[in-house]
């Protein structure tokens, strides 16, 4: 089983994170309500951004301080664990305001 570096985990999250910020081009807060592709798809890319995050190591996460591991993280373990539950007010807050922030900082970062 090979070890995924944490240069390539930083990749997934720009990747991931990118994408969401992409699907919403045209889209409203209702969009989320109309379209459950849509939504669903939102959801699966902000966890894949906080799951790539919480396998990143604490000492990379260290050095790159500027970026909220602890948020991604939670978002993410939110998402999985209260599937049942989720705030489509909320992933939209998150995928028009925090992650074109992540895109941003990451694409520095590389």
């Amino acid at each position: 089983m090979s070890k995924i570096d944490d240069v390539t985990r930083l990749r997934h999250r720009l990747d991931a994170a990118t994408e969401a910020c992409e699907m919403i081009s045209g889209k409203t807060r209702n969009s989320l309500d109309t379209d459950r592709t849509l939504s669903l798809a939102l959801v699966k890319l902000t966890e894949i951004v906080g799951e790539a995050a919480a396998n990143v190591s604490k000492e990379k996460q260290n050095e790159l301080s500027q970026v909220p591991w602890r948020d991604v993280i939670s978002m993410r373990n939110r998402l999985i664990h209260a599937y049942f539950d989720v705030d489509l007010d909320i992933v939209w807050q998150t995928v028009t305001e925090d992650l074109p922030l992540l895109v941003e900082a990451l694409r520095i970062i590389r």
